[in-house]
């Protein structure tokens, strides 16, 4: 697969200085409590995990680590609408590629894209598809945008973009982020889907109540208890919806 080599964003180092204490959040994470440093795939690196694990307060540090707006956008993008992001991303030092120059680069985020669409449109962003983004669903602006704004040679952040995407839209999702690293693109995914895990030769941590840790797609929770559903349903419906035998409720 073509692609960088060597990325933009080699490695986050993160530094046990003044201010680190790990009985408060977001120290007292898991996914950060253990953490000294996360290296990343030249093309993409995949960050996952179940909800409350702390992959979005992590994806949100790097994407600030980096110099994007937290809310999302690119890095002339400055605006704050609720400021609830923590501290985290000041105890990221980020090792770059010294000889590369990253020409493009967004932090794309389905929790805060409404932001984000209402700050493109309040300052003359463009129009794509012929529509502002609030006249399209959330998914149709979604993916507009990261159809048309993204353009390649560049560092590109996400969490969650599943989020705003039918499972068709996920699989159009994956074409363009080929085509992104064919592009000399890396990515950065905090994700839930195992249709957009499964893009490959992708590194994939796994985030738990043990730290971060390298896995295999198939060996990833997405994916083993979404193919136990789709091979056994009924077996899961019956354990799932099964009546309490106890007594009728008055």
């Amino acid at each position: 697969m073509a692609g960088l080599t060597t990325p933009y964003w080699i490695e986050a180092q993160f530094m046990r200085r003044d201010g680190w204490d790990e009985a408060v959040y977001p120290f007292n994470l898991p996914v950060v409590r253990s953490l000294h440093s996360l290296k990343f795939h030249p093309r993409v690196t995949f960050i996952v995990g179940e909800n409350g694990s702390g992959k979005s307060t992590l994806i949100e540090a790097l994407a600030v680590a980096w110099g994007f707006n937290a809310e999302g956008g690119s890095k002339d993008h400055r605006f704050e609408t609720h400021a609830n992001h923590s501290v985290l991303h000041q105890f990221i030092r980020p090792i770059r590629d010294p000889k590369a120059y990253v020409h493009d680069g967004f932090f794309l985020r389905a929790e805060s894209f409404f932001n984000v669409a209402t700050y493109l449109e309040q300052t003359g962003g463009r129009r794509y598809d012929g529509k502002t983004f609030h006249e399209q669903s959330h998914g149709e602006a979604f993916f507009s945008l990261f159809e048309n704004r993204l353009m390649g040679d560049g560092l590109y952040i996400m969490d969650e973009p599943e989020a705003a995407l039918s499972p068709q839209r996920q699989l159009a999702f994956l074409a363009k982020l080929h085509q992104l690293v064919l592009a000399r693109s890396q990515l950065i995914i905090a994700t839930h889907s195992p249709i957009i895990l499964g893009y490959p030769d992708a590194w994939i941590y796994q985030a738990s109540e043990h730290g971060l840790e390298r896995v295999e797609y198939e060996d990833t929770e997405h994916f083993t208890v979404t193919r136990g559903f789709l091979n056994r349903r009924q077996t899961f419906l019956d354990i799932l919806l099964e009546e309490d035998e106890g007594p009728p409720p008055r």
